[in-house]
């Protein structure tokens, strides 16, 4: 791929908006050029640059899994200009899309494994390629445990797909509040995902588990210690890193980290990695 055609955004037609909460969205996306589409492929954890003519762009990870075809999701919150202006179009109109970029899942390497998937807020859409990914590939894979939490029910999202997960007697769901977060109708956990997973620790040996964290810093921050007490292995852990990333192909520098770039060695990491990258990161 030449220089030029690495920064050369493709053109996507949104065909769906769903609304997650009051401030995330989730688009579907198709190619305007079908051959485009035809010959796009991804893996579980690669993401994409999406840009508003005119506004610029922003990254994301692939929300849907390379399992489905013929489009591609994402999901973002609106927090500033370039999401803002993605959250105001609607089914019909187009947007840039560059990628995939960055490493992958390696779930090929997870096979005959148990996996515990634990998230936070806006960041279970990072880990819904890999999940719906190991789904649709279940019989590949021993027990699935998926624990998320939110500030508040409202912020929970993809609670249709949290329905049909906690309907699935393959899949064990565990989902979770902050205090006050509850409804009168609420049924899940009420408590911070690190003291909930602590307490519902899964019931199955970590040499034989992967985990899977993604959440705010202040969340992955106590949740490892929960997984180390537990026996998982730094190599054992898995996270994905979106924040500092811009070009995406390591040309702006802006996502070094110690002798990392997180758009060419990332967005997934394991916890052994992390550990190697300065502490104020």
């Amino acid at each position: 791929m030449s220089e030029a055609d690495i920064l050369k955004p493709c053109l996507l037609k949104i065909e769906a908006v769903i609304d997650e909460t009051p401030d995330v969205k989730t688009l579907r996306l198709v190619f305007m050029d079908e051959q485009e589409g035809k010959n796009f492929t991804f893996r579980t954890g690669q993401f994409g640059e999406y840009s508003v003519f005119g506004e610029g762009e922003c990254t994301f990870c692939i929300a849907s899994p390379p399992t489905r075809t013929g489009y591609i999701e994402c999901t973002f919150r609106k927090a500033g200009r370039v999401t803002s202006a993605l959250a105001d179009l609607e089914p019909g109109e187009t947007i840039g899309f560059r990628g995939p970029y960055g490493n992958i899942f390696p779930i090929h390497e997870w096979e005959k494994k148990n996996l515990l998937f634990i998230a936070g807020g806006i960041a279970l859409p990072p880990m819904r390629s890999v999940i719906w990914n190991v789904l649709d590939l279940r019989e590949r894979f021993k027990d699935i445990t998926i624990v998320y939490g939110a500030r508040t029910v409202a912020d929970l999202v993809y609670k249709r797909e949290l329905a049909e997960w906690a309907e699935r007697p393959d899949v064990r769901l565990i989902t979770t509040v902050d205090p006050g977060g509850e409804t009168p109708d609420w049924k899940g956990e009420i408590g911070f995902v690190p003291a909930v997973l602590d307490k519902a620790a899964p019931a199955v040996a970590s040499r034989e588990t992967v985990a899977v964290v993604c959440g705010p810093p202040v969340m992955i921050k106590f949740t490892f210690p929960v997984l180390a007490k537990l026996g998982f292995a730094p190599e054992s852990i898995f996270t994905t890193l979106e924040n500092r990333m811009k070009c995406g192909v390591g040309k702006c520098g802006r996502c070094n980290v110690g002798r990392y770039f997180v758009c060419k060695d990332g967005p997934v990491f394991t916890f052994a990695q992390l550990k190697e990258m300065p502490q104020e990161y």
